[in-house]
């Protein structure tokens, strides 16, 4: 962050000094876990579920922060932040605050995000949102403009109103490009992000089911996401995805430059000629207004084909080349943990560990890459589909856990597995679908699932596991890749 005093800090944010006559100034991170504060830094003091981060402060600045940024007052030297006004309440939500000091807290996070970013002119913001495939593109992008200049971008999927400022902060007057991934549980949610940080490039991926049970519907949907659009000024970029009718749609609602890209033939940026190897890693050429290159991709899956056209059509609007474009999504690697891992065992058994998070569109994604996988020698490798429950689809799970079993035996998968009660019903649409063996089997939860892979799994097989963050299936792939040690 740029250094500030605890005086400036109180002013920006509208808050109020106690224990301090504000001279400390704050040099190093901000942080909201004491084991990770760091020489001049600002503590962030947030409640939670199990503790309290008010209760950590003056562990904090013993640790070396400058001062902290609490609710309430501490015994440590710290800015108050002011009570969140009525209208704002409902945006800042945190699990186990019961007096609204946590709120207080990421208003005046925000707030301070939005100083720093105004101050920065030499930095140009990004933002991606979409139903999936956010993260891995986010770490695409990053590292495509890298090579241009200094970039920041969020770890993981730290997409919310504490990630969105945490990240924002990191920023310096040496960076050029932040790169920011939004997420939302409905109407209004991306338009107070992009308050936070204003991009002047926004990407919008594409338009599922996902958080439909928040939405209502995929024009819900489709309304929350291209809000990123709008809050794009006139000489900003908006990048569409041209394959997606509902994202297509969105160019009337900016005034922003439009970059339209994927395989239609109407894209600005686009990908022909593509081909998957046998890891389901993709090359294609790159169709672009500046020239064509060629492009051969170390990531798996044939979605990550969309992701880089949205990389590369940012990284062409800030002046990179298509040689270079091509050559750095050659070079990309996988960032962010358990998003497409593809791990094989000394017996020859692949484990691919894509179980970070779930929605209907990645699930689909993922199983067509199993499958490219595991018919890429002759005769075909054995598929194993591992799938728990994909959350927040409202009334429309049951359908769409339905449809990801049918799709399963569409495919041609050997094996399913569903993990857990949630996830019935897609043992339900394979039975339906014609799976009346032993090819779909439900499993109480993943110790059963662990079980009887172990028990099952033949040197050669492909094994794919997915489903949402919450339930934590990775620990089968984990478990699958710990046996294939011994």
């Amino acid at each position: 962050m740029i250094a500030l005093t605890l005086a400036e800090i109180a002013e920006i944010v509208g808050g109020r000094l106690h224990a301090t006559d504000g001279s400390p100034v704050v040099t190093g991170s901000i942080e909201f876990d004491t084991r990770k504060v760091t020489e001049g830094g600002l503590f962030l003091a947030l409640p939670g579920e199990r503790v309290d981060g008010h209760d950590f402060a003056a562990q904090a600045v013993a640790s070396g922060a400058a001062g902290v940024l609490a609710g309430r007052e501490v015994d440590a030297p710290a800015v108050i932040a002011p009570p969140v006004p009525t209208k704002h309440a409902n945006a800042y939500v945190l699990a186990g605050d019961k007096t609204g000091e946590g709120a207080a807290v990421l208003e005046a996070l925000a707030k301070l995000a939005r100083h720093v970013t105004d101050r920065l002119k030499d930095l140009t913001i990004v933002g991606i949102t979409g139903s999936a495939g956010k993260t891995s593109t986010k770490d695409l992008i990053a590292q495509v403009l890298r090579p241009t200049g200094e970039t920041i971008a969020p770890p993981g999927s730290f997409n919310n109103e504490l990630g969105h400022p945490w990240t924002a902060l990191r920023a310096t007057e040496d960076t050029r490009f932040l790169v920011l991934e939004l997420s939302a549980r409905g109407i209004g949610h991306i338009a107070n992000l992009t308050e936070i940080a204003p991009p002047k490039i926004g990407a919008v991926l594409n338009v599922g089911t996902a958080h439909v049970g928040e939405f209502g519907s995929r024009e819900g949907i489709a309304q929350g996401k291209g809000e990123l659009i709008e809050s794009l000024p006139e000489d900003g970029v908006a990048i569409l995805n041209a394959d997606d009718p509902l994202v297509a749609g969105m160019a009337s609602r900016t005034k922003a430059k439009v970059v339209l890209v994927g395989e239609n033939p109407s894209a600005d940026v686009r990908a022909e000629n593509i081909e998957l190897d046998e890891q389901a890693r993709a090359s294609f050429t790159l169709k672009t207004a500046q020239g064509d290159a060629q492009v051969t991709l170390s990531l798996n899956g044939p979605h990550q084909v969309g992701n880089a056209l949205v990389a590369a059509a940012i990284a062409l609007e800030l002046g990179a080349t298509p040689e270079e474009v091509a050559q750095r999504l050659g070079a990309a690697e996988r960032v962010s943990a358990h998003r497409m891992v593809i791990t094989d065992r000394a017996d020859g058994v692949t484990v691919i560990d894509d179980a970070y998070n779930a929605n209907p569109d990645s699930v689909r994604a993922a199983l067509k890459a199993l499958a490219t996988i595991s018919r890429a020698t002759t005769p075909a490798r054995r598929s194993w589909a591992v799938l728990g429950p994909m959350a927040e689809l409202g009334d429309d799970a049951v359908r769409e856990h339905d449809e990801i079993g049918r799709l399963v035996v569409r495919l041609d998968i050997s094996k399913l597995v569903v993990v857990g009660e949630a996830a019935r019903a897609m043992h339900q649409g394979a039975h339906l679908e014609g799976s009346w063996g032993d090819e779909s089997v439900r499993v109480p939860d993943a110790d059963a699932a662990i079980a009887l892979l172990q028990g099952e799994v033949r040197p050669g097989d492909v094994v794919l596991v997915k489903a949402s963050n919450a339930y934590r299936l990775w620990r089968i792939a984990e478990a699958l890749l710990e046996a294939g040690t011994k």
